[in-house]
Formats: C-alpha cells, sequence, structure tokens
C-alpha cells in the first residue's frame, strides 16, 4: 500500500474518533491490505492524535484470548497504543455520548515496567524482571469500523479497537504470584457476569507481553519504563452502556471497576 492511501485511512480513523463516528471496513474498501499496512495507518493515526497533544504512557495487546477471537472472528493478537487522554481512575463514571461509539468491556492484567524492553527475542523471564507491578484492569474496547465488522487488518489499524482503560488501585509484585492461575471474577450491575483465568491469554500473561515487545520491535517500537502494558481479556467482551456498572476482581491482588454515564 502507498505511502498516501496508508496517510488518507489513518486520517480518516483519527476524524472519525474525534467526530465520534463509524467507518465501513477497511478490509471491503481496500482488499488487498496487509496486516504491515494496517500497523503502518495506526501509527499515522496515533501521529494525528499525538499533534493534537496526546501523550503515549503505554501498550496494549488486543484478541489474545480464545473467547475474544471466537467473538471476533479473529484469529491472531494485534497491539495498540494507550495514551493519557484514554486513562480514567479507579471507579470513575465513564461518559459514553460523545466519548464512545459501541463499547465493550473486558477484564485484564495490567504491567508497569520499571525498565525499557525492546524486541526482539525478549522472553516471559526478561518481562517478569523488567515489571514494576501489576494491577487489575478495565479496558473498554469501541471500533471505529461500523457495527463491529472487523477483521485482523480493521483492529489494527484502528489502534486494536481501543476506547479507554481504568487501573485498579493495588499494585502488587508479580513474583509472588502464579500468574497463569491468576483468577479473575467479573460483576456487571452487582451481579455475578464471567470468569477467566490468566492462562486464557496465550497461557501466560509474561507470554503475551513477550509477544508484543518482540512485535513491537519490528517497527522500531520500544517499551519504555514506566509504560503501561494491557496484557489481553481473559474473559469475553462484554456490551456496556449508560447506566451500567463493571467490577473485576484479581484473586489475592485487587479490584477495578467502573460506571457508565
Amino acid at each position: 500500500m502507498d505511502k498516501a492511501t496508508i496517510e488518507r485511512l489513518g486520517d480518516e480513523l483519527y476524524a472519525a474518533l474525534r467526530a465520534q463516528a463509524v467507518l465501513a471496513p477497511l478490509t471491503e474498501r481496500e482488499p488487498a491490505i496487509t496486516i504491515d499496512d494496517a500497523y503502518y495507518i495506526s501509527l499515522r493515526f496515533l501521529e494525528r492524535r499525538l499533534a493534537d497533544g496526546e501523550k503515549v504512557v503505554g501498550k496494549k495487546i488486543g484478541v489474545t484470548s480464545k473467547p475474544v477471537q471466537d467473538m471476533l472472528d479473529v484469529r491472531q493478537p494485534d497491539f495498540g497504543f494507550l495514551t493519557d487522554r484514554m486513562h480514567y481512575p479507579n471507579g470513575a463514571s465513564i461518559p459514553v455520548a460523545g466519548n464512545l461509539i459501541a463499547p465493550r468491556a473486558e477484564a485484564e492484567i495490567a504491567f508497569r515496567l520499571k525498565s525499557d524492553l525492546v524486541g526482539p527475542n525478549i522472553t516471559e523471564a526478561d518481562v517478569l524482571a523488567a515489571t514494576a507491578c501489576i494491577m487489575p484492569c478495565f479496558e473498554i474496547v469501541d471500533s471505529r469500523i461500523r457495527d463491529w465488522k472487523i477483521r485482523i487488518q480493521d483492529t489494527v489499524a484502528d489502534n486494536a479497537s481501543c476506547g479507554v482503560f481504568v487501573l485498579g488501585e493495588a499494585e502488587v509484585d508479580p513474583r509472588l504470584h502464579d500468574l497463569p492461575n491468576l483468577k479473575v471474577n467479573v460483576f456487571k450491575n452487582g451481579k455475578p457476569l464471567s470468569e477467566g483465568l490468566g492462562s486464557a491469554v496465550q497461557g501466560n500473561p509474561l507470554t503475551a507481553v513477550a509477544w508484543l515487545a518482540n512485535t513491537l520491535g519490528r517497527y522500531d517500537i520500544p517499551f519504555k519504563a514506566g509504560d503501561i502494558i494491557l496484557s489481553g481479556s481473559v474473559v469475553p467482551l462484554e456490551p456496556v452502556g449508560p447506566g451500567d456498572e463493571m467490577r473485576c476482581e484479581v484473586e489475592g491482588i485487587g479490584s477495578a471497576s467502573c460506571r457508565f454515564v
């Protein structure tokens, strides 16, 4: 795909974000689009956001677990960028109108790094050594692609369908926990909704974060000390709207919550 087309599609996604509008799937309009093309579109999308004053505070992995892959009919992970304007505090009231299009909540385990990681050849042990703490997290995914009719190239270009995110207040040492067996319980409007284990994310959240470091390394994008890394949902995505309240509890660690208005 030529540079002009990449920039045009990235600009369209940026305009859709600002207008809270939707686009026809890129894969319908550009049938030859590759995953590499989509990553470069996402970088153009990010470039426009940074020009508006947003700052990158981390990265996210998407489509890592089988429940999410099944729901979206996507069969490999992707990645996106987190900015300061996407971050809401624990317990926040998140506006939907003028802010989100078709939000879905997913419970995750988030990492905060204490040192840089630069792929390729990053291992799970490298990730553990570079991690300051882990935290309960909600990512609220959203799509600028009409009706969530996405293939992998669509979600990659659209910043991995990222909307906003909420971090719990608990920050714990991952070395004290068996990450694949961390149990996450999710509640919607006070009632149990779903549950999952850390192993739902590529067998181990550390594996997912190592995959992301190595994938980003191919594009000369490093993990930086202080970055927040969202490791992927351990449960199916849940549609949310005004009036809904979500809470997740990571057993032995803590919780994260938010409500939608």
